[in-house]
């Protein structure tokens, strides 16, 4: 339940086509450290340019995150993106609430998140396909004690290689 469907190395990695050979018309994203770095209100470089591209391909996005709409939902509008808050991954009931509002099927979603105890569980939980990112920067002990734990915990669990095209 820990294993995601592909690995890649950041979420610019994921292409239009790489979606369409997996059938892929819908992603659902996790913010901090897929996105941009925690607590950080702005994209990381290429973020912006790569949900324009997503989007100019006709793959319908959402941000689905377990933090709060003060976090989410400018970040959400920044990106032009609608966000499910508070989705309380690894439970269903977020991707649940994200996938109905693009009016697809679970075949046709993949969550793209970087913890495999919440996006990748969670996910496959649901019945869909996951597709792991690899952090962008490691946590701050002080302010995210919780997912440092969480970290650790997943290391024996990881990816061991990432997809290339």
């Amino acid at each position: 339940m820990l294993h995601p469907t592909i690995a890649l190395r950041s979420v610019c990695d994921i292409t239009p086509e790489l979606l369409e050979g997996m059938g892929i018309r819908g992603l659902m994203l996790d913010i901090d450290n897929t996105l941009t770095t925690h607590d950080n209100p702005t994209p990381a470089p290429g973020v912006q340019k790569w949900i324009a591209a997503m989007k100019a391909k006709g793959v319908q996005l959402r941000l689905v995150s377990n933090n709060h709409p003060p976090r989410v939902e400018p970040f959400a509008k920044s990106l032009g993106i609608s966000a499910v808050c508070d989705a309380n991954k690894p439970l269903t009931s977020g991707f649940e609430r994200a996938m109905r509002s693009m009016h697809l099927h679970r075949n046709e979603v993949a969550v793209v998140g970087d913890q495999l105890y919440t996006d990748i569980l969670g996910a496959n939980h649901f019945g869909c396909r996951s597709i792991y990112v690899a952090p962008m920067a490691p946590e701050s002990w002080k302010k995210q004690t919780f997912i440092r734990i969480k970290r650790i915990l997943e290391k024996p669990f990881l990816p061991k290689s990432f997809y290339k095209e």
